[in-house]
């Protein structure tokens, strides 16, 4: 073989060598790179559920304490989008008939705000009690988290009745290993200030002091894994 073919074959030898490393090296960066992708877990949009009644759609959808959380979680850049699937007049038996459908699999919280419509027409505490066990387990079951909202009721059906009433919010935290709102009208309840003319729904201050409340309990839960 003469000294001019060896050369021209040494040359092609280093420059394949030479496309080989670049080729190398690109292919290590291109997987380098699919860690910060998009479909990174930060990226992806969680849903935060609200199934309760009339104190969730007071004033109006657009003002009750749902939104004022959306807000807040704007406010703080959280990935996060709140639905208000909450009804007005509902009791737990009614949400019990209607929750199924609304834990899909983009949803990671459920605000449980129910029973005040219960108390106030004397179900019984044990029926009120397995309703929202039912709830709460079927969360659990797909992997989501709930947040109970307590509520109290006046002693129309006696002092007996309310304070069994009381407990049962707690008791239901405690059963279950979930946080709880103590109660969810703290500084707003009889409040002319935060209530509509029957003092009874929220007005948009009144919503706003409730999300308030509520975001304490609820900000901890958006923000760890």
């Amino acid at each position: 073989m003469d000294a001019r073919r060896l050369s021209n074959l040494r040359r092609r030898h280093v420059l394949t060598v030479c496309a080989a490393a670049v080729l190398a090296a690109a292919l290590l960066s291109g997987c380098g790179s699919s860690t910060t992708s998009p479909s990174a877990p930060g990226s992806v949009t969680r849903r935060v559920v609200v199934l309760g009644d009339s104190l969730a759609v007071s004033p109006s959808n657009a003002d009750a304490f749902p939104a004022r959380l959306q807000a807040r979680i704007d406010g703080a850049g959280l990935n996060w989008k709140v639905t208000n699937a909450s009804v007005n007049g509902d009791t737990t038996a009614d949400a019990l008939r209607r929750f199924t459908p609304l834990l899909t699999d983009d949803v990671s919280i459920l605000v449980l705000e129910l029973g005040a419509n219960d108390g106030l027409q004397g179900a019984d505490i044990s029926i009120i009690e397995r309703n929202l066990s039912t709830i709460i387990e079927a969360a659990r079951a797909r992997n989501i988290r709930v947040l109970l909202a307590g509520m109290e009721t006046p002693p129309t059906r006696g002092f007996d009745y309310s304070i069994a009433f009381h407990n049962l919010f707690p008791a239901l935290a405690q059963r279950y290993g979930i946080p709880l709102v103590p109660f969810l009208l703290t500084g707003v309840v009889l409040n002319p200030e935060f209530n509509g003319p029957d003092l009874v729904h929220p007005n948009a201050a009144g919503a706003q002091r409730i999300a308030d409340t509520v975001w304490g309990y609820l900000e901890p839960m958006l923000r760890s894994p």
